[in-house]
């Protein structure tokens, strides 16, 4: 379906001088949305102070990101075969910065999610452009293998980033700066990108179908939002419907998809069990994860008392892990397997987990930078394999539809993480048993009951603050318990779903 606009040879291809320099500018893409995802974290207490969100509105600035990044990912990579990866990237990367200049100066909820949902759609533009340019650079599997592991290590590196960064600015300036920090790096890449990256696209793309576009939006949407309100308020019948709809839709999709001569998804790609089972290991892995490290800079904050760059260093073992994995991943799935290094990745990222279920108040950081540094290497292995996987299970001119249903299950996986377990610690701690007086917003958020105790008498802002803290560590505990059952059970799939597959260049395994 694609082919570049560079000689096809495959010598011409690995010989091409400055590839080296163009994944430099394809991975500040990746960063630039690494960091936006971190940043957020740190800032959520600040917001809540200003924007006092309700616990569902907070929810919805943490997901609705995701929410439209995992309807729009498919009809964008889609539109990146039409006009040209190169273009919408920068595109993308231009339109990223300035919805960013939108969100450091929200001044309402309802504002912020607006303009974190306009971010999700550039940020669509994105990911899948990254990964199909990567692929149609590096025709050697080898150097593929190291330039998807320096991919991936630099979403790694941004992840150490964003809260370092983010938590120095918000010692410093309002916490709209950390949205501001995106505009020297989309700068960089637009200028740079646009002498260094090469074009591609599909010769005979077809139109690009916006029947199919609008199915693919609203069926992810309505599902992911039935799933987030069951968790948080039970079934209802607007939760129903919205369910159905969002079903009917993805039913739609897909029918649809069968039946177009060029679809904007190739349902074909999923006959391809290594495929699908490194979209579902991706999926799964995002989805025990998302929901308990959204919560994580809270506790490190609200619960211990860190201030925000001291939270962000604390978080730093996690995404140091990651890059020393995700650089040598590639080389140990050919001299193991395939199934070996993402099911070990992900069995030792639940185990972690597992591990901070016995999350208190005083936990001292030993046990969590010991547990945050295993999840990072074994999301570095897990995720630099699948990816790797992923690209090379499809020829070059599927790349861009590949690439695309990857960031799928990764942003579909993330919103369904924070919607489920992130719902788990929020109706948790909306149970906590406080003193006479206690003020209703103290409910809907641990930052509420920090913003409600400077106005209640000394003893009971403390004893307040103390039941609250305790039930929102309760709630994050029995998060981590759902996430490594989750990550646990995915290790089991990815064992079975990997049997057989090997990465190119390496030798045959039937591990």
């Amino acid at each position: 379906m694609t082919s570049t606009l560079q000689p096809a040879s495959t010598t011409e291809a690995v010989e091409r001088p400055g590839r080296w320099l163009a994944l430099g500018v394809l991975v500040l893409a990746v960063l630039l949305v690494a960091v936006d995802a971190t940043v957020l974290g740190l800032a959520t207490p600040y917001i809540s102070e200003d924007l006092k969100p309700s616990g569902t509105q907070l929810l919805w600035i943490g997901d609705v990101y995701s929410f439209v990044i995992a309807g729009l990912l498919v009809s964008m990579g889609s539109l990146g075969d039409r006009i040209g990866r190169k273009r919408i990237l920068l595109v993308g990367a231009t339109a990223f910065g300035a919805i960013s200049v939108f969100n450091a100066y929200a001044t309402t909820p309802e504002m912020m999610i607006v303009a974190r949902a306009l971010l999700g759609v550039a940020g669509a533009t994105l990911m899948p452009a990254t990964l199909a340019l990567i692929r149609n650079l590096f025709h050697d599997p080898r150097e593929r293998s190291l330039a998807v592991g320096i991919w991936g290590a630099t979403a790694s590196a941004g992840t150490a980033v964003g809260p370092i960064v983010g938590g120095f600015l918000l010692e410093h300036f309002w916490w709209g700066s950390v949205f501001l920090i995106n505009l020297p790096v989309m700068a960089v890449l637009v200028l740079v990108g646009i002498k260094l990256l090469p074009e591609s696209r599909t010769a005979n793309p077809g139109p690009w179908d916006l029947v199919s576009v609008v199915l693919s939006l609203v069926g992810m949407i309505g599902v992911v939002y039935a799933i987030k309100e069951a968790a948080t308020h039970g079934f209802a019948w607007t939760t129903l419907a919205a369910g159905l709809l969002g079903a009917a839709a993805l039913y739609g999709f897909v029918r649809r998809q069968l039946r177009l001569p060029t679809p904007l998804l190739d349902m074909r790609l999923f006959r391809n069990r290594g495929f699908s089972g490194a979209v579902l290991a991706d999926l799964l892995t995002i989805l025990g994860l998302s929901g308990l490290v959204f919560f994580l800079s809270q506790y490190l904050q609200l619960v211990q008392g860190r201030r925000p760059f001291e939270a962000g260093l604390a978080e730093l073992p996690a995404a140091v892990g990651a890059v020393v994995a995700g650089l040598v991943a590639g080389r140990a799935a050919r001299r193991l397997s395939v199934r070996a290094v993402v099911s070990g990745g992900l069995a030792a990222i639940g185990l972690a987990l597992a591990a901070l279920t016995v999350l208190d108040q005083s936990t001292g950081y030993p046990l969590l930078g010991t547990a945050l540094l295993v999840v990072g290497v074994g999301a570095g292995f897990s995720f630099t394999v699948t990816a790797d996987v992923i690209l090379s299970s499809v020829p070059k001119e599927q790349a861009g539809s590949a690439s695309a249903v990857s960031e799928t299950a990764y942003e579909l996986g993330a919103a369904l993480g924070i919607a489920a377990l992130g719902s788990i610690v929020t109706g948790v701690y909306r149970d906590f048993t406080g003193p006479s007086g206690t003020p209703a917003a103290a409910h809907e958020s641990l930052g509420g009951a920090v913003e409600a105790a400077a106005g209640m008498p000394s003893h009971s802002a403390a004893a307040m603050l103390d039941a609250a803290r305790t039930s929102f560590v309760d709630g994050l505990a029995l998060a981590a318990g759902v996430g490594a059952a989750v990550l646990l059970a995915a290790a089991v799939a990815a064992w079975f779903l990997l049997r057989g597959q090997k990465l190119e260049g390496g030798p045959a395994n039937h591990a």
